[in-house]
């Protein structure tokens, strides 16, 4: 099976957009590019944690709720939750009700304030994992590297959850950290020239 299809309106993308038509515009607009913003980083690797067993597609569909409980993943007002919170947010259908997923958005909140005050951003601390162009599989073909084994690692020494290889291999992906359109998708091109001209915290 490739790791390309052709969609209704006649583009060639990456193969898992098959698996929902909303997956168009996700991987058309955000998907791979550079993200050098602290709040939407943080947005990103809660999201892929709550991921962590399930699919995006199902993440996607509530990723407004998740915003808005999250008051936008804004990590100081997160890192303020109480028990009490944990309790509304289970009660709320509009997310994923799984309270060590929930305690672990809260819990990385205050660790992303630590490492603002230590590394002075999140971008900066996470765009120094940024790989090698000639140490990166092809496209499509892993679910995580030595590099996100490294991040993973470091984020749980730091005292960050839900950050494993595989998760923080997708969060590499969709940030920009690398370009894993497949090769014939109309957006590598795309990406690889906002990388070119992406400015690295």
């Amino acid at each position: 099976m490739g790791t390309t299809t052709i969609s209704a309106d006649g583009k060639t993308r990456c193969k898992w957009c098959d698996a929902a038509p909303e997956f168009d515009v996700y991987h058309d607009t955000e998907w791979g590019f550079p993200v050098v913003d602290d709040r939407r980083l943080f947005e990103k690797i809660c999201l892929e944690g709550f991921q962590s067993g399930l699919s995006w597609r199902t993440i996607l569909a509530k990723r407004e709720n998740f915003r808005t409980v999250f008051h936008d993943f804004d990590s100081d007002l997160v890192a303020k939750f109480t028990d009490r919170d944990v309790e509304r947010l289970l009660r709320d259908a509009g997310i994923i009700r799984h309270r060590g997923k929930i305690e672990a958005v809260i819990n990385n909140a205050k660790r992303a304030r630590e490492m603002v005050a230590l590394e002075g951003s999140l971008a900066a601390y996470f765009w120094r994992f940024e790989p090698r162009e000639d140490s990166v599989a092809k496209p499509q073909t892993a679910s995580m590297s030595e590099i996100s084994v490294a991040l993973s690692k470091d984020l749980k020494k730091r005292g960050w959850k839900f950050v494993g290889p595989t998760t923080v291999y997708a969060f590499m992906q969709a940030m920009g950290l690398i370009n894993d359109h497949a090769e014939g998708c109309f957006m590598r091109p795309v990406i690889d020239a906002a990388r070119r001209e992406f400015e690295r915290p």
